[in-house]
């Protein structure tokens, strides 16, 4: 009994410094946001360091230091919105309206919407349609698929039991 005591409070104890790891390591900084599912709003009077969106859209028209990604979702800088890093679309578009700043964008499988007066200090990088997507991750998931099948070919053909021939 004494045994299955320890046993349980050496588990609780580890159990509870992982939720601790695990907690700290998912906490966004006091300026940073990430959303999973959810849209992200940068209001015109707020300052953060980072933007990440995984599937929801992201609107801009305060400051963001750094970088802003979505991955399946669209970015829009709008009315004087600031971006000091790159601005990256994967599967989504980039839309700077009029007064829009940002450092450099990447727009991989969506559109780029660009007012003539928004301004960008780096380089445009535009791979737009579908076919990008498709080439990118739809074929090296093929070229994996037919990898296996051939693995499993030559495993049934060396594990096969000899037949032999009748004259």
């Amino acid at each position: 009994m004494g045994f299955a005591r320890s046993l349980l409070v050496r588990v609780s104890v580890c159990a509870l410094f992982v939720a601790a790891l695990c907690g700290a390591a998912f906490a966004d900084g006091p300026h940073e946001r990430a959303q999973f599912g959810h849209d992200i709003y940068v209001g015109p009077d707020e300052e953060v360091t980072e933007v990440t969106c995984m599937g929801c859209n992201v609107r801009i028209r305060g400051k963001v230091q750094g970088d802003v990604t979505t991955f399946g979702g669209n970015i829009a800088v709008e009315d004087e919105g600031d971006v000091g890093g790159d601005t990256t679309a994967i599967g989504g578009s980039v839309r700077l309206d009029k007064g829009a700043s940002v450092k450099e964008v990447t727009v991989f499988g969506g559109r780029l919407r660009r007012d003539p007066s928004a301004t960008v200090n780096g380089d445009v990088t535009a791979l737009s349609g579908a076919v990008w997507l498709l080439l990118i991750f739809g074929l090296p998931l093929v070229l994996l698929g037919a990898f296996v099948a051939l693995i499993v070919w030559l495993v049934r053909r060396l594990t096969r039991p000899k037949v032999p021939i009748t004259a």
